[in-house]
């Protein structure tokens, strides 16, 4: 009997065949059809590039490179043609790309990605492209970025031309130091200079850059200074360096337009009734709608114990996930950022209230110990501004405080400045301008609406306009020029509404309520909007946060944190 009749007989008709598969064929072949080429053999096409040949497969380029498939399949007149010329591409380029068909594999380094680059670009090799872009983002530098970044532009490659732009938004002050900076065209400086997103300590560096850019070239440019200058946010420069800088520079002096700009600066301070007459992109912060991390750190368990818990988000991916905690267990800690590092001041580990500070950098991705207070402080305000970070009242275990502690990170250094005029326990600081604003609170007493300012250059705080609710264990963020007070506690109700106050105006005005009552809320300004988080609602501790947007004025959830239940700290750390 044959054998596939015996066969026919012993098995069902659906196991009739099987399939098999020989998956290391494509990986085993390719290396073979490269040693075949090294070998001379079967090759059925020249590439000519200058003075310059290689011999390859059509088949292997036509199934590896999109432009060859192209060129071989449509019947042009290449496909029939032994030897073919090549432009657009320089030879060591093509001889790498050719290569790669074979091998998969393409060395990438300082002197050929370039031109590698362009020679993906042509061949529709975008994966190629795409690892030329990536080496390229790793070598981002001051002092080469701008180059980079205009010749991203011409490959019109948008992946490497936005990561260069956040590399200069982000390194402004380092990339405005460099050659290439002052090389740039008219039309480039302005476009850089126009960022809302510029990561700088003040204006005076987008100043002193601009003229800087100038001076380079006076002769060809100084006629181009006008035009500049309008792109340079004058209103938020500090009346002394309006006065002791800007005003004495003779290209400005010498422009009546240039006067003008200068002029609109000064009535800006001189006159801030008028202030809402006069708002434009120049007065608008540059910074605020840079993306960042937001660290919630310490607070609560859900049963109300102390954690050093670190969680952090991100409001790209809208995650949180775990950070290095703390050496500490801290609930009602004060938490500043300053030059990419946060700060965690004082707080209540559960048995004491505490006078020590920790450190988090985020390069190094741990923890130190910075200099302590003078005084032991939980329910702690907390506000950085110019190179200080202000903590303002608190309670060290037996009555509310009005002292106030002032710590430069540079020198690791505290000295004590003018007390506030109230006793502020929970209370809510933050800094806007050039001042430091505390908000409501408590004396043990009595619960504030009241709000006073401090100015650091005079050491004296004054009594500003109240808030129109009392609050304790409030939330308070800047953000793009206004202050805004949210929940909290007023003796007989935990609150969820929001208040804002408008410099300019002089007033408070109520926004939209959160979805939520929030006593104990954090709260962070981050990409333009409001991200208030956890808090206690008069029955539970909260993990639950939410976002607002001034444009919208609306309040919406965002994913809750994993492993706090509120009171907690929060800071943002520009990416």
């Amino acid at each position: 009997m044959a054998l596939k009749e015996s066969l026919g007989e012993s098995l069902d008709d659906d196991q009739k065949f099987i399939l098999y598969k020989h998956d290391e064929l494509f990986s085993e072949s390719f290396p073979v059809f490269k040693e075949i080429r090294r070998m001379g053999k079967l090759c059925d096409v020249t590439l000519k590039v200058e003075d310059q040949t290689f011999s390859a497969h059509r088949i292997v380029l036509a199934a590896t490179i999109p432009y060859f498939y192209a060129m071989f399949t449509n019947n042009m007149a290449e496909s029939r043609i032994k030897e073919i010329t090549m432009k657009e591409i320089e030879p060591s380029a093509l001889e790498s790309l050719i290569n790669f068909a074979y091998s998969g594999q393409v060395r990438i380094d300082n002197q050929n990605v370039q031109s590698l680059m362009m020679g993906a670009s042509f061949l529709q090799l975008l994966k190629v492209r795409k690892a030329c872009a990536e080496f390229l983002i790793s070598r981002f530098h001051p002092h080469n970025v701008l180059g980079i970044r205009h010749f991203a532009d011409s490959m019109s490659c948008q992946h490497l031309i936005k990561a260069a732009d956040k590399y200069i938004d982000q390194n402004f002050a380092k990339v405005s130091q460099s050659e290439e900076f002052l090389n740039l065209e008219f039309d480039e400086l302005i476009e850089l200079i126009k960022s809302d997103y510029l990561n700088i300590k003040s204006e005076e560096v987008v100043f002193e850059a601009c003229l800087k850019w100038v001076k380079f070239s006076e002769a060809k440019r100084v006629e181009l200074f006008p035009q500049v200058l309008s792109q340079v946010r004058l209103p938020l420069l500090s009346p002394q360096f309006l006065a002791d800088r800007v005003a004495r520079e003779e290209l400005i002096r010498s422009s009546h337009q240039c006067r003008d700009l200068l002029d609109e600066a000064k009535d800006f301070h001189l006159m801030p009734e008028r202030r809402g007459l006069l708002q434009s992109f120049r007065t608008r912060h540059r910074g605020e709608f840079i993306s960042g991390q937001i660290y919630a750190v310490g607070g609560l368990t859900s049963n109300g114990e102390s954690v050093s818990t670190v969680e952090i988000y991100d409001p790209i991916t809208h995650k949180w996930r775990m950070g290095e905690q703390m050496s500490m267990m801290r609930s009602r800690v004060g938490v500043a950022v300053m030059d990419g590092k946060l700060y965690a001041f004082g707080g209540f580990n559960g048995s004491e209230r505490l006078s020590t500070v920790e450190v988090y950098d985020p390069q190094e991705n741990k923890w130190s110990q910075g200099s302590a207070m003078n005084c032991k402080r939980s329910a702690v305000g907390v506000a950085a501004l110019n190179d200080c970070i202000y903590v303002c009242g608190g309670y060290d275990g037996v009555t509310s405080l009005n002292t106030v502690e002032c710590y430069c990170p540079k020198t690791d250094v505290w000295k004590t400045v003018a007390p506030m005029m109230k006793y502020r326990s929970a209370g809510g600081v933050a800094a806007l301008d050039k001042y430091v604003y505390a908000l409501g609170g408590h004396d043990g007493l009595s619960i504030f609406d009241s709000v006073e300012r401090y100015d650091p250059v005079n050491d004296v705080w004054q009594k500003m306009k109240p808030m129109l609710n009392r609050r304790c264990r409030l939330g308070v963020a800047a953000l793009d020029g206004k202050l805004y007070a949210c929940g909290g506690y007023d003796g007989n109700s935990f609150l969820r509404s929001v208040e804002v106050y408008d410099p300019i105006k002089d007033s408070w005005s109520l926004v939209t309520s959160m979805n939520c009552k929030r006593s104990r809320v954090a709260l962070a300004a981050n990409m333009g909007k409001l991200w208030a988080i956890g808090g206690y609602d008069g029955e539970t501790n909260l993990s639950t946060v939410e976002v607002y947007d001034p444009e919208a004025d609306t309040w919406s959830f965002v994913p809750s944190m994993c492993a706090h239940s509120g009171g907690v700290g929060a800071g943002v750390i520009r990416n």
